[in-house]
């Protein structure tokens, strides 16, 4: 037992220590009876504490936040409904690839598997879905296990980890002497992978060799901040580029190494495809969409990334930034001054762009009421300026807007990703203006996405936290109800819960403080996006979009593969 002398510090408060020392600025929350002790603790030591409306949007906020930053966002929950309602977006941080640390606080220790209030095995649920998962199990512990939780975040692909601790653990109080707390910024980070040098140099060889290249340029090449190094490599060889995910926006729009809407085109007819910091999964038909005759190369931070789903040439387990700077590097010492000369292929690709755009313009600059989808994000992505944030949340919205919207800087697209998490909009909207207060940010919401978060429109009312809002409300689930239609006839396709009713969501905003407006004439997009970046605060325009509109992917695919 410490003696009366001691100064003590108690388990909540010596893990909010542990968190600012790791660089943790702001924490997503909501409160609960558990919690108490951590949430004194995080202010104490300086660290911002946001509420919200559930805990779900604590998680998807702490993935945002990860996702805009490149360093771990923080979320504190408390048990029970608490951390189940959290585990779908810890489920999407680790599809992404999204460095987070969820905080859990279950009951106390001494009474666990007693079945105390809101007692389940949450590590058992988290592990599978994280890249570290463990249980205080004292305040002496909780440095330690605070510190591996943020290495095992970055170390190889990125992820979220998850921390369960007691509510004894965290009220407990310890000598602050013998509490090891780690100094502001001295804490150990893992050193990235710079690649086999042998096969950087193959890759460099292959580069330097091929007629027909392509890159497709993945969310890693964001995460390891490799955005200069990947423009560096397709300017100086010439190369065009394909990006997804968060590597949208590596290249401008404009720019002569930016292609898009040829890439089924390319990827059929290359020689050399490099696909750098993305699995091949459903995105490219799990790698049928890349040439069966063409050379693949594959980069990747995750060794058990490489060489899945289809045979590659070559693999490269790094990092993207790094890998991509020593292949430039060794290539430009083959080839001399000068780039490589490329002009008919990249002129071949101009011409597959220009024929998509020219076969879908007429649904882009469609006058139709309803509103053509089409019609709608192609004004949004005339609204973009270089500091735009872009937020995608929905299913079919976000898919069609993938073809259209073209952030005009790195690190400016966010959506919700592999796991399709639909949701995602309010809190990656609450993390991107928290983490980034001068950024603009744009968010398109499908009116089914909208709903799951979108309470917590709110907690940016409160925050003051402005940005633009567009809700392309058909009162439809598209993909579900085309699926429904086509296997059981239209009769049937209210089954899945279409329609929903018609929400007037600039109702909505206003009602809650913020900006609201409702569109129903195509012309009247772009003034209403105008107006409401004018206004200062958090808005929602409310678009009517055609019901009976699909996106040629859902038509395509009834069914999710």
């Amino acid at each position: 037992m410490p003696d009366d002398s001691q100064e003590l510090i108690s388990g909540g408060h010596l893990v909010a220590k542990v968190l600012k020392a790791h660089g943790v600025e702001v924490v997503y929350t909501l409160a609960g009876g558990h919690t108490t002790d951590l949430h004194d603790g995080c202010a104490d030591a300086g660290i911002d504490i946001v509420g919200v409306r559930q805990e779900r949007v604590a998680a998807l906020a702490a993935d945002g936040h990860a996702r805009i930053t490149g360093r771990p966002g923080c979320a504190v929950v408390t048990s029970g409904p608490g951390i189940t309602d959290a585990l779908t977006g810890v489920a999407g941080a680790f599809r992404a690839e999204s460095p987070m640390l969820l905080i859990g606080v279950r009951g106390a220790h001494g009474r666990h598997t007693m079945g105390s209030l809101q007692e389940l095995p949450y590590v058992d649920l988290m592990d599978p879905i994280t890249n570290f998962a463990a249980t205080v199990p004292e305040p002496a512990h909780a440095a330690g296990l605070v510190s591996m939780a943020f290495r095992e975040c970055c170390l190889g692909a990125p992820g979220p980890s998850f921390l369960e601790i007691p509510s004894d653990v965290l009220d407990a109080k310890v000598p602050l002497e013998k509490a090891r707390i780690p100094e502001a910024g001295h804490h150990r980070t893992p050193a990235p992978a710079a690649g086999d040098p042998e096969a950087v140099e193959k890759l460099a060889d292959l580069l330097v060799r091929a007629e027909k290249p392509a890159v497709l340029l993945g969310g890693q090449v964001w995460t390891t901040r490799g955005t200069d190094a990947a423009v560096a490599l397709v300017r100086t060889l010439n190369v065009p580029a394909y990006m997804n995910g968060a590597g949208r926006g590596t290249l401008a729009p404009g720019d002569p190494h930016h292609f898009e809407l040829s890439r089924p085109y390319a990827f059929a007819n290359a020689d050399l495809i490099v696909v750098v910091g993305t699995p091949l999964d459903i995105r490219t038909e799990y790698g049928t969409r890349l040439s069966p005759t063409a050379t693949v190369v594959q980069i990747d931070l995750d060794h058990r990334t490489v060489d899945k789903n289809r045979d590659i040439d070559l693999g490269i387990v790094g990092d993207a930034g790094l890998v991509l700077s020593s292949a430039t590097e060794a290539a430009s010492a083959r080839t001399g001054p000068g780039s490589l000369r490329r002009e008919a292929w990249l002129e071949e690709l101009r011409t597959a762009e220009r024929t998509a755009v020219e076969r879908r313009l007429p649904q882009l600059t469609s006058d139709a009421t309803p509103i053509h989808p089409y019609r709608l994000v192609h004004e949004i992505d005339r609204f973009l300026t270089e500091d735009s944030v872009y937020i995608g949340d929905g299913g079919d919205i976000v898919t069609l807007a993938g073809q259209v919207v073209q952030p005009k800087s790195p690190g400016h697209w966010m959506d919700p990703g592999p796991l399709g998490t639909p949701g995602v909009g309010i809190p990656f909207v609450l993390a991107a203006k928290r983490a980034r207060p001068g950024k603009e940010v744009v968010a398109l919401f499908g009116d089914g996405a909208f709903s799951l978060t979108g309470p917590d429109f709110e907690t940016l009312v409160r925050h003051n936290l402005p940005f633009v809002g567009i809700i392309g409300n058909n009162h439809r689930m598209n993909p579900a109800r085309h699926a429904e239609a086509a296997a059981y006839g239209r009769e049937r396709e209210r089954a899945g819960g279409n329609p929903f009713g018609d929400i007037g969501y600039d109702t909505f905003a206003q009602m809650l403080g913020g900006y609201g407006e409702e569109v129903r004439d195509p012309a009247d997009i772009a003034p209403a996006l105008r107006r409401a970046r004018e206004s200062g605060l958090p808005s929602l325009i409310n678009v009517r979009v055609d019901p009976d509109a699909y996106i040629p992917a859902t038509v395509n695919q009834t069914r999710y593969k």
